[in-house]
């Protein structure tokens, strides 16, 4: 301890300025911008905004007890809630929203973006301190450039990932650690950091930094032959105690069905050749999203740093060759399909490409500590570098083809010839003697700050024009009327019961609120459970990412048990009925919910959903568990009777709207007679999703009207309640494309008396379990032997027992957990531990008290000391 306090002492200033000149340049550009906290913008961009606030938010309920740590009842209708953690929370950084309130959830998380990107800085000083033999401000200029790389800045919205940049360089000091000093214990504590915070990036890193084991094992095979043993030990121990959190994590991802991807092409999209010097120059963004290049820029001092690395004859040609391999490995990954998705674990990414582009910023800002130890009379191999870098640039900026790259201003080039200039006269005046070290040093890292803040400016205003920085008032202003009418429903309450927002501030609301849902948008979830629902009305298309509450039908309200809608127009639903307010917001009760599990015959485990038809599935369903045989749905014809800058045409069974004057609204008026007792809906299906893009749909009806995005919810609006057999008419307006096709739109009414007499059925066999944290319990009584079905996602965490005996479950539909219960009366209970925590657990204390013994064996061994 003394010691560290030693150095900390000796190196303070240098230790303050690589954490805060980053964080400073980050927090500065942020302000320009109007972020900053309790500003009107958030740190994250629109996509992100609700989704990181909102599962942050959820990770304070479980430090602060109220939410279990393994599972939530509050993410699409129930979710391994450790899987979520290991994949958007980890990380030792996470905590410290415990000081945050969740309605100031969008304030934490810029405190948490702007010091994981100071750490990384720090993380890198440390490294290249112990490292490189230079300056120690020179140090400093490197660990500015590591930690405002521009994948950093990139992807600063995904908080989630910057833990990673915190930890490649002390695995790396690790590594060097071992190899040099036979000291294994920094590289456990990394390795485990890292893992422990990221699996997906500790994957990257784990590959990459292996690699770079296998890179100095063979440049020094005489020095370091003895290593591979202790590094292979160390490694595997690291990995073997993070699988408390990695194991439960991947067994949840492959049983829930996240499937590899395909290799069917070689060559990545959007990739050419001048893609290195382009994305090198300063201030250059295309997108985050699809059709972009990786992000690689580190500066360009270091670029010319790395090069200097590259041209040394005093470090050996071997390990230059090597490193060049790397180089070039890495580069050919952006390139090559299978590599490509090889670092991304075979698993294609959904937009933010090439998410291990870091390694080659970090590879290069790496090589350029140690080209930098050879600068002593090399001052103007270094400008001839510097201004061959010129050449370069230039070059490539004047053989661009003419259809790509016109994200490359004329004002990026002159900013990236400009500072190779600026560096290549203070390098030419340090050499002729007319700047003395002391002004040099200050010179440079004063020019690299700058071109480092230029940088990560354009970046961050790339992101602004691409993604949207999000109004931080969109989830600071409506949560205290949100939270007072969840906090009334809690109330009225003791059983479980589900609700939906039909004015969300996002679809991850629930888990920020405490209330049980339908929706979520999430890499981690249950697609088993999101499929079955897509089938039944609620889309979720393609890999479940989404899935979403809006525009289904009373029916499967019931199946759910949605006991509560809240929304901020009034909404006309057979058997809802207005019972609070608060603020802008109207709290509605279903009179006709279903509890989370009901009695049925067993044959109702043999039905199958129809790919094609939800109203066929819901049908089917409902019967099955009411022992009925209902007719619930009709279909009638629409008349138009007025319309708005829209042709309309139909072809066979498919009817397109196509607008007439460009960015405007197409507007259709319809007519229609209904039935008496019936709950109507207009049904749009889309004939081709891929050309939704963002297109919307507003819906107006006696005045109101609620607005959806088509390619996210579902197919049926509600057009109201309607006692007596009425012709009325309503209007519905599309924007965002030019031209919108649907099957034929059809008015579909349910029959509310055979919905009636269907749900009075199954609540006769329903079961009201009590729930806890992560468990559910009730008393049942049957007659016969009878199939429990339930609501509750099947996942192989969950555990049963029928009086206290353990006893099978079943996965009803392969979506939701059920049972079979005998005759008579009988106490079951459901208990939920995530597959492989136990396991975990036990590898987490197993791998850490044999590293510790292989610690203080292998230190008494070679007499040394960590």
């Amino acid at each position: 301890m003394a010691r560290i306090n030693d150095f900390c002492k000796k190196n303070k200033h240098y230790m303050l300025a690589s954490f805060f000149i980053p964080l400073t340049v980050m927090a500065i550009i942020y302000l320009t911008i109007g972020i900053y906290p309790g500003s009107s913008r958030s740190i994250l961009a629109s996509d992100a905004f609700s989704q990181f606030s909102n599962f942050h938010a959820s990770f304070r309920n479980v430090l602060t007890g109220k939410q279990s740590l393994f599972y939530s009842w509050n993410a699409s209708l129930g979710l391994n809630y450790l899987a979520l953690i290991s994949y958007y929370l980890g990380g030792f950084f996470t905590p410290l929203v415990l000081f945050f309130p969740n309605q100031w959830m969008p304030d934490a998380l810029y405190f948490l973006t702007l010091i994981k990107i100071g750490s990384a800085g720090l993380a890198f000083w440390f490294y290249a301190k112990h490292t490189f033999r230079i300056d120690r401000w020179y140090h400093v200029v490197l660990a500015v450039c590591y930690a405002l790389m521009s994948f950093v800045t990139a992807h600063s919205e995904l908080i989630m990932w910057l833990d990673a940049f915190v930890y490649l360089p002390l695995v790396i000091w690790g590594i060097d650690r071992l190899l040099k000093e036979k000291k294994p214990r920094l590289l456990f504590i990394s390795y485990f950091m890292l893992f422990f915070s990221s699996f997906y990036m500790g994957f990257m890193i784990g590959v990459f930094s292996f690699l770079y084991f296998l890179i100095r094992l063979i440049s020094h095979w005489k020095d370091y032959k003895k290593r591979i043993l202790p590094y292979g030990i160390t490694s595997l121990l690291a990995g073997g105690a993070s699988m408390i959190i990695i194991l439960p994590a991947v067994l949840d991802l492959r049983t829930n069905g996240e499937e590899l991807t395909k290799i069917t092409t070689f060559k990545t999209a959007a990739t050419d050749i001048w893609d290195f010097f382009v994305k090198n120059m300063i201030g250059v963004y295309d997108t985050t999203k699809y059709g972009s290049i990786p992000f690689i820029y580190v500066g360009l001092l270091p670029l010319a740093f790395c090069l200097l690395y590259f041209l040394s004859k005093k470090i050996a040609l071997k390990e230059r060759l090597l490193f060049a391999g790397l180089f070039a490995l890495l580069i050919a990954s952006f390139y090559i399909v299978p590599l490509n998705l090889f670092w991304h674990g075979m698993h294609a990414p959904n937009m933010f490409l090439f998410r291990y582009a870091y390694l080659l910023s970090f590879l290069i800002v790496m090589l350029a500590g140690y080209g930098w130890e050879q600068l002593a009379g090399n001052h103007k191999k270094l400008i001839g570098i510097l201004l061959a870098w010129l050449l370069a640039f230039t070059g490539s900026y004047f053989s661009l083809p003419t259809d790509k790259y016109e994200y490359l201003t004329v004002f990026s080039f002159g900013l990236t010839l400009t500072f190779l200039l600026v560096y290549s006269l203070i390098l030419g005046f340090y050499h002729k003697g007319k700047l003395t070290k002391k002004r040099f040093i200050l010179f440079l890292l004063l020019f690299v700050s700058l071109e480092m803040a230029v940088n990560t400016n354009g970046t961050i205003r790339g992101i602004l024009n691409d993604w949207n920085y999000a109004s931080r008032s969109l989830y600071t202003k409506p949560y205290p009327a949100i939270k007072e009418l969840v906090e009334i429903t809690k109330e009225a309450n003791e059983h479980f019961y589900r609700m939906e927002n039909l004015d969300p501030v996002s679809s991850n609301d629930s888990i920020n609120y405490g209330y049980s849902s339908v929706g979520m948008f999430s890499s981690i979830r249950n697609r088993h459970s999101s499929s079955y629902l897509n089938q039944l009305g609620f889309r979720s298309r393609g890999t479940n990412l989404n899935i979403r509450y809006p525009n289904n039908t009373l029916l499967m309200d019931g199946f759910v048990g949605i006991k509560y809608n809240i929304a901020k127009q009034p909404i006309n639903k057979y058997g809802f009925s207005e019972i609070q307010t608060s603020g802008d917001y109207q709290l509605y009760e279903n009179q006709h919910p279903l509890p989370l599990g009901f009695l049925a015959d067993p044959e109702v485990a043999e039905l199958e959903a129809f790919e094609n038809d939800n109203l066929g599935s819901q049908t089917d369903l409902m019967n099955g568990l009411a022992g009925s045989q209902e007719q619930f749905y009709r279909f009638h014809p629409l008349t138009v009777v007025d319309s708005t800058n829209t042709t309309i045409s139909t072809t066979g069974n498919q009817t397109k709207f196509t607008e007439e004057v460009g960015n405007e609204a197409k507007e259709i008026t319809w007519e229609v007679t209904v039935p008496a007792g019936s709950q109507a809906y207009l049904s749009l299906y889309p004939t081709n999703f891929s050309k939704l893009k963002s297109s919307s749909a507003t819906i107006m009806v006696d005045g109101e009207q609620r607005k959806t995005q088509i390619n996210i919810n579902g197919q049926y609006y509600n057009l109201g309640y309607f006692e007596e057999t009425t012709t009325f008419q309503f209007a519905a307006s599309f924007y965002g494309t030019k031209e919108i096709s649907f099957q034929n739109p059809q008015v579909l009414t349910l029959d509310t008396r055979a919905y009636q007499r269907t749900i009075d059925a199954i609540q006769e066999k329903g079961v009201d379990l009590t729930i806890d944290k992560r468990s559910a319990e009730a008393v049942v009584t049957t007659e016969k032997e009878q199939l429990l079905v339930t609501t509750i996602p099947y996942d192989k965490g969950w555990r049963a027992t029928l009086d206290g005996q353990k006893i099978p479950i079943e996965a009803f539909q392969d979506a939701f957990i059920s049972l079979s219960i005998p005759e008579g009366t009988h106490t079951i209970r459901f208990t939920y531990l995530p597959q492989g925590f136990l396991l975990g657990t036990a590898l987490f204390i197993s791998c850490l008290g044999f590293f510790i013994l292989f610690d203080r064996y292998y230190n008494k061994k070679n007499g040394s000391a960590n």
